[in-house]
């Protein structure tokens, strides 16, 4: 039973509002299908944050429950959180009904965890360190920016980009290649006329001299070649065959699907041999292509067609798939983003008449069938006595209906003898472990760096995540922030989405919008499908200028972002945040999902429409005396409590604001994070009404993953005074440069760093209330944090 009108979060993974509401059915199957809105997709995260809002008497103190969407201006409330997790790992359905939660799984037991709380922060750190694990810390270079695609063709286009960010000064930290790379779509090989191993060696060598990297994919299906032609061995399935490390069929055979390089079999976890052999596949590649990360897909895990498909059909191999791939003929790919009938006429014209040339195309060599059918859930009769797992008695909505389409079929056998149907959900947890595990081998001493589609509760240990094939949609870039949103609830807080999108064609307003928007996100990629149009941010102009500007803020606050991720990984807090979590007892905010806090500092309030100029967002805790600073002009912001504000925001500005009581560390931004952290620091310091603020800075060597020497840096305002004082050991040689405090309510009439006057580099802007103290260089030439110091104003 649940209260009247609950507030529920989580329960993914799926495309949808932060809060669930409460007429609502999460079905949780690991599925292959695209981003559909409120179906279940990738992952399996069956938890919940519960959160309820009451009312306190002002005169008595009582609380009385509030369900209501909005908190009355004069009125005062206090908010409870606590979280459920059902630690079970088959297809569940979780009904979200007024009056209560109905649990249903298909499968295994019933074992509920309650973590009381009693507030979202509580909760989710008792979530990890009670169930499911702390997050990875993650490399400094990762929260650079990545640029992807399906369709680059060539080692030789591939440099052709880097260069195009080099020409444009757009910061490119990563680059990355889909399914092109491979010999025939076959993991660990190359294709080497297009991606030659001798041509790579040149390819990374300049790569990595400037500071660069390079992540490639790797699905989750090992091509099985055609026995009757020699030249179509593959040593990769050669080497998995003999040590039994696929999965068979019910009767002992090998269970054989199909994916992009034609028939292929499947690792099975479950075997002592699969890790060791997935080890050396990735140690054996590395020698011949020195990647720096991985990138797991297909992991659900994924398979074209139903049941052993390939069984008997092995000598067809290689195969295409059993349908076209975007570009090919009646695949060409016409779609745009809403409203771009408006700013481009003349293509949007063009293209609906593609669109509908191809379709008619599609109707003549397939015609409709005459009968009308109303889709219907598969239905059985159940055989006392016989357990029928491909068409189990109760039938979950998986969005892509029959268990077994675009997967592994549930008979499929383990060495171990369980069935599929009982760890399906597992699967992209296991090969993201395991990938973990290799990558470890291939750099002892490092932190790997994954990206993986399929998770499961605390894969956020091993690899972070990307939202999955979203579309260049406005929706789907509203959408991605409740799903960011909900992954910091699940453990997962290096989280992402293919920025611009990635099915369908976007456009410059769309492009220019999204990239911005995801210079806040933790894992900032660009990434599209195979045959649509270009969408780097070198493309258009107007989105190279706003990717410039926000990726200027971006690469200034990499130490604010890295700090987040160490308390992340040792505290399990969060990094992106929802408004309602830093401020708890509104009870207005409840299903604030169109901004959001990264950290608990930066307000970001996002464009989210076509054609728009303003936005409208709340500030929020301004009624209990929040003060917010525009990032821009460094101003407090004057804006009414628990009202929508209009904000200006012209085409490549994205509204951002600092709030009062925070001390941001910042480092002049490089072109690459390498760069970055070589460059002289900066702080600034936004005043709360108090006249105070704090803030921590943490740093190390960006990618041991035990370091030999950390340091960690409280900053203190107050008083007029700003206070630095380091602990470790971590030897960090940079100058501090510059200090803004902003808020600061009088003209000082002279500043001081440890008692010694500054006679120059100071200066008070009254109109604005800023305190600028730049050249600050010399007197922390042997580090800005080697010595503890007070910077004090007066």
């Amino acid at each position: 039973a649940l209260p009247e009108n609950y507030n529920l979060y989580g329960l993914g993974e799926r495309i949808h509002g932060l809060r669930l509401g409460n007429n609502f059915t999460a079905t949780t199957y690991a599925a292959d299908v695209g981003d559909p809105i409120d179906l279940g997709i990738y992952g399996s995260h069956p938890f919940y944050l519960d959160t309820r809002y009451y009312e306190i008497d002002s005169h008595t103190g009582d609380m009385t429950y509030y369900s209501g969407n909005n908190s009355a201006a004069n009125g005062s409330y206090t908010s409870m959180s606590h979280g459920v997790y059902l630690r079970n790992a088959h297809g569940q359905e979780t009904l979200l009904r007024p009056d209560g939660l109905t649990w249903r799984t298909i499968g295994g037991s019933i074992d509920l965890y309650f973590f009381d709380g009693p507030s979202q922060p509580e909760v989710t750190k008792q979530y990890q360190f009670g169930a499911i694990g702390l997050p990875a810390m993650q490399q400094y270079f990762t929260f650079g920016y990545h640029q992807c695609r399906w369709g680059y063709k060539n080692w030789t286009q591939l440099q052709e980009v880097v260069d195009n960010f080099a020409a444009a000064n757009i910061p490119l930290e990563n680059i990355w290649t889909d399914i092109d790379y491979m010999n025939q779509y076959r993991d660990f090989s190359n294709d080497q006329n297009t991606f030659s191993f001798a041509q790579g060696k040149q390819f990374l060598d300049r790569l990595h001299a400037n500071g660069q990297h390079y992540i490639p994919i790797v699905d989750s299906a090992i091509y099985i070649p055609n026995p009757n032609n020699a030249s179509d061995a593959y040593a990769t399935y050669n080497r998995g065959n003999s040590s039994g490390v696929f999965l068979t069929n019910p009767d002992g055979s090998q269970y054989i699907g199909e994916v992009w390089p034609g028939y292929t079999v499947f690792p099975d976890w479950h075997s002592g041999n699969a890790v060791p052999w997935w080890t050396n596949e990735m140690q054996t590649w590395y020698q011949d292509i020195a990647f720096d990360g991985i990138w797991i897909d297909m992991s659900e895990v994924s398979s074209f067609c139903v049941g052993s498909c390939g069984t008997g059909n092995v000598t067809m191999n290689p195969v295409h798939p059993s349908f076209g791939l975007p570009g090919e003929p009646g695949s060409i790919v016409y779609d745009y983003p809403e409203a771009f009938n408006i700013t481009n006429a003349t293509e949007a014209a063009s293209a609906s008449a593609g669109s509908s040339s191809q379709s008619a195309a599609a109707a003549a060599t397939n015609p409709p069938s005459t009968v009308t059918t109303t889709p219907v859930y598969l239905r059985t009769t159940p055989t006392p006595g016989v357990r029928n797992v491909n068409h189990p008695p109760y039938v979950i909505n998986n969005a892509n209906g029959d268990l077994a389409v675009h997967a592994v079929s549930p008979n499929a056998t383990h060495v171990d003898g369980t069935e599929e149907y009982d760890v399906h959900n597992l699967f992209g947890h296991q090969i993201l472990n395991a990938t973990y595990q290799a990558l470890l081998a291939v750099f002892p001493s490092k932190r790997p760096f994954i990206i993986g589609r399929s998770t499961f509760a605390g894969t956020g240990k091993w690899a972070g995540h990307w939202g999955g094939d979203n579309a260049s949609r406005w929706a789907y870039m509203f959408f991605s922030i409740p799903q960011a949103l909900s992954f910091s609830l699940f453990g997962i807080p290096m989280f992402g989405v293919d920025t611009c999108g990635f099915n369908g064609n976007s456009d410059e307003e769309l492009c220019n919008r999204w990239m911005q928007l995801s210079a806040f996100f933790p894992f900032y990629r660009n990434h599209n499908v195979l045959s649509a149009i270009s969408q780097e941010p070198y493309v258009w102009s107007s989105v190279a200028e706003a990717t410039r500007t926000a990726m200027n803020i971006r690469y200034s606050l990499l130490p604010y972002m890295y700090t987040l991720f160490y308390l992340s990984h040792t505290t399990g807090s969060t990094v992106m945040r929802a408004l309602s979590w830093e401020f708890p007892n509104d009870p207005s905010l409840a299903a604030a999902d169109r901004q959001f806090l990264l950290g608990p500092s930066l307000l970001i309030t996002p464009v989210l429409t076509p054609l728009a100029t303003s936005v409208d967002g709340v500030f929020p805790g301004v009624a209990e005396g929040t003060t917010w600073y525009d990032w821009y002009s460094q101003t407090a912001v004057k804006a009414q409590a628990g009202v929508n504000t209009t904000i200006p925001a012209p085409l490549g500005h994205i509204p951002v604001y600092v709030r009062g009581g925070s001390v941001l560390p910042m480092q002049e931004p490089g072109y690459t994070t390498a760069a970055s952290r070589k460059n002289p620091w900066g702080l600034l310091a936004a005043l709360d009404a108090e006249g105070a603020a704090t803030g921590s800075l943490y740093i190390d060597d960006g990618e041991s993953l035990a370091p030999n020497a950390t340091l960690y840096v409280d900053l203190t305002a107050s008083g007029g005074s700003l206070c630095a004082s380091a602990y470790g050991l971590y030897q960090d040689t940079n100058p501090l440069a510059n200090v803004t405090v902003l808020g600061v309510a009088a003209a000082p009439a002279n500043v001081s760093l440890n008692g010694a006057l500054l006679s120059s580099g100071w200066a008070y802007n009254a109109s604005s209330s800023v305190l600028s103290i730049t050249g600050l260089n010399n007197a922390t030439s042997k580090g800005a944090w080697s010595a503890d110091w007070v910077l004090t104003w007066a």
